[in-house]
């Protein structure tokens, strides 16, 4: 089912999670160990992010370096499937741009409709690590509204080859990111709003947003959404915090603010453990907020806290 259609017949507000494919070498059992104690839960689907290859540098026998491309953590195609046929749960892959070809993003999207996969994130993805512009694939998409626009074309039967005729339509329900407090590289909130409501004038059904601690900035901006004519679905994104280190890390890397009164009570904490009890008593108090609200999903960002993300979810069921 797509994510829409899951939205369209609930009775409640979902929930779904968000995991990490493992590191290569690892096995498929670290995902089911990971997501079985979430599984009570009855997520409606399951979100398994993309991620680029990085840049390393190998020493050689000569002692010089050689720069080798390493994609740690490879298969978010093969978890899609896994899990669908495993714990009979939709399964939602993560598309970038980074990375990724025009052509290789066709055949990915080909995989997909063969395995009966429904749904896809788009998004235009970050810089390698230790670099700090994103720099697109020489043959690939500079912007998640390209991306976008692929996948819109291929539900049309369009496909990169021109002399393709009578190409199958695919059928993926699109799903775009949205940031309750800007795109980090956009000038200010009406342009980032405005590119929004481009991406899903040209095809996206539904957006999840970044991370957030505040939940009025959530609130702000799905009302900036609605005045702006963006109608679609809008789906929170939620995060444990669970380590002092997150207080500095998470505003760096990620540019979300940290609550006054989070933060307080965080710094107040002699241990990472009293960090995640107060990180869990906020996660809950959020999504019981946001349940309140209306909102059609609580997505939850596992990545790698599902002891966390479990007693959350707990509390408000």
């Amino acid at each position: 089912m797509k994510v829409t259609e899951h939205i369209a017949q609930a009775k409640d507000t979902l929930i779904s999670f968000e995991i990490l494919p493992p590191l290569k070498g690892k096995s498929i059992e670290s995902i089911y160990d990971h997501l079985d104690p979430l599984m009570e839960f009855k997520p409606a689907f399951i979100n398994v992010t993309y991620h680029r290859s990085e840049h390393m540098f190998k020493k050689k026998a000569d002692g010089s370096f050689e720069k080798v491309e390493i994609r740690k953590r490879p298969g978010t195609v093969g978890i899609c499937a896994a899990i669908m046929n495993h714990y009979n749960i939709d399964a939602v892959p993560h598309l970038i741009c980074g990375g990724f070809s025009r052509e290789e993003t066709e055949n990915a999207l080909i995989d997909l409709n063969f395995l009966g996969i429904d749904n896809v994130l788009v998004l235009r993805g970050d810089a390698p690590k230790n670099e700090t512009f994103f720099e697109p694939d020489p043959h690939g998409h500079s912007y998640a509204i390209e991306l976008l626009d692929q996948v819109a074309h291929m539900n049309n039967g369009v496909y990169l080859e021109d002399d393709l005729q009578s190409g199958v339509k695919t059928n993926f329900c699109i799903g775009v990111a949205g940031y309750p407090e800007k795109h980090f590289e956009a000038p200010n909130m009406q342009t980032d709003l405005s590119h929004l409501k481009r991406k899903v004038e040209n095809g996206a059904d539904y957006i999840v947003t970044q991370m957030f601690f505040d939940n009025q900035k959530f609130f702000d901006f799905v009302t900036k959404c609605r005045e702006a004519g963006i109608t679609v679905p809008i789906i929170p994104g939620l995060k444990p915090l669970t380590s002092r280190k997150q207080m500095t890390m998470l505003p760096r890397i990620f540019h979300v603010d940290i609550p006054t009164d989070l933060s307080t009570e965080i710094l107040k904490c002699k241990t990472d453990k009293d960090v995640e009890l107060v990180g869990t008593e906020w996660l809950i108090a959020q999504s019981k907020e946001l349940k309140a609200f209306g909102v059609p999903v609580l997505h939850y960002y596992t990545l790698g806290k599902p002891k966390v993300v479990r007693a959350a979810v707990e509390a408000i069921m």
